[in-house]
């Protein structure tokens, strides 16, 4: 009997043995052979002092170093500053409503606690650690009509935008002193003064892009809108203006990445119009780079690309690789949300606007700039009454205004926070 205690327990203890392997893997022994020494007559694997050390660095908390925040138009930008890349999840809560971003295996540091006591930290969010290894971040639904979350690498970091609502204006903003604005780092390369901005009209020649049912061609209302555009800029904020093309000609999507390039352009705005199979569908949104924010999308950017929806997530996965800088992702990101709130402040007065907000997706004309870029789809010529719209001068004049408005207040923001 006892032989057979025995051999259960034997058999127990290399299954359990052999749970642990697998839920926990070691490196492999022919891979990393002097990370382990084997002790032959109990046939167990020990980790040598230096893997140990590996291990515990890896399990340690990553440390939230430093927290950055400031005000924009019409939203408001916190930058947590990480030790490392950490893993975080996302939830909602009710009673109140508030979005909870926890951050795994997290500690506050003594400068991000710090700034957790300015007066001027944003109302909106709160900071706090209810463990040793755990931060979470909880955005008030009831002051916030809209956020995003954008981790980014090399720095490691975590954006969070936050969009507050209008009965929550009253809250304290943070103020944009010169010491916060030069250290941030996101509102354009260096925040050097801009010179030169770059209008793509999209489509041209014998591409019309798309058509409405009353013969429409995108391609001659963006021409239209740009060179209003231009015309704003050059008239009231005095800069140099560049079109891709400047006629009823057509060129191909690398010749206008390289056009914006090769004359060192600060800005990059490409101006569309767009198309739903529901001809109910209407009003506008702002594209910046990045991966397809949702389904729609990335058939958005495949249309505008003239490439299939699967080419054209592969070329997402290339860019991250191998293009693209943070800097000009925050950068594009800040110029799509300043100016779409300018878009939709400015058509309200006219129109009833449906606004689809800003979202990214994998564009050539923005992958392969160099400078902070952004598209917008002004609106849905397959929608009958955008399209009657799209056909008088006044709303391409009005339409036209409205970016520019837009980019005066991003390009405005840039030159004072370079002073």
């Amino acid at each position: 009997m006892m032989r057979g205690l025995r051999q259960v327990i034997l058999s127990f203890l290399a299954i359990f043995g052999l749970s642990l392997a697998v839920l926990c893997p070691l490196p492999s022994l022919a891979d990393n052979a002097p990370a382990l020494r084997q002790d032959t007559q109990a046939k167990v694997y020990l980790v040598s002092r230096k893997a140990r050390t590996s291990i515990k660095k890896a399990t340690k908390p990553v440390l939230v170093k430093n927290l950055r925040f400031r005000a924009y138009p019409g939203y408001t930008r916190l930058v947590l500053d990480l030790q490392r890349s950490v893993a975080f999840t996302k939830s909602r809560k009710k009673n109140p409503d508030r979005i909870l971003v926890s951050l795994r295996n997290a500690r506050l540091g003594r400068n991000a606690r710090a700034k957790l006591r300015d007066k001027e930290f944003p109302r909106e969010i709160a900071i706090t650690q209810p463990n040793a290894h755990s931060v979470t971040v909880s955005l008030d639904m009831e002051r916030i009509s809209d956020y995003k979350l954008l981790p980014l690498r090399r720095p490691d970091r975590l954006v969070v935008d936050i969009v507050p609502r209008a009965s929550a204006k009253h809250a304290p903003r943070p103020k944009a002193s010169a010491t916060k604005l030069t250290s941030f780092g996101a509102a354009g390369r260096s925040f050097r003064t801009i010179k030169t901005i770059i209008l793509d009209p999209g489509h041209g020649g014998k591409d019309p892009g798309a058509i409405g049912r009353r013969g429409s061609r995108e391609k001659d209302i963006t021409l239209k809108v740009a060179r209003r555009l231009r015309d704003l800029i050059v008239q009231r904020l005095g800069k140099k203006v560049l079109l891709t093309r400047n006629r009823d000609t057509f060129v191909d999507l690398e010749a206008r990445a390289n056009f914006a390039n090769k004359h060192r352009g600060d800005l990059f705005v490409s101006i569309h119009v767009n198309s739903h199979p529901r001809r109910s569908t209407r009003g506008l949104e702002v594209y910046h780079f990045g991966k397809a924010s949702d389904p729609e999308a990335l058939q958005v950017a495949a249309r505008e690309n003239g490439t299939p929806i699967e080419n054209t997530v592969v070329s997402w996965q290339y860019l991250v690789a191998d293009m693209l800088t943070d800097k000009k992702i925050e950068a594009s990101l800040d110029l799509a949300w300043t100016t779409r709130k300018a878009m939709i402040a400015r058509l309200n007065r006219h129109y009833n606007v449906v606004d689809h907000g800003v979202k990214t997706a994998p564009f050539y004309v923005l992958k392969y700039t160099t400078m902070p870029g952004i598209l917008a789809e002004i609106a849905f010529i397959s929608n009958p009454a955008e399209e009657r719209m799209m056909r008088t001068n006044t709303y391409l004049a009005r339409m036209a205004l409205a970016i520019f408005e837009g980019l005066k207040t991003y390009v405005n923001t840039v030159q004072t926070a370079a002073r």
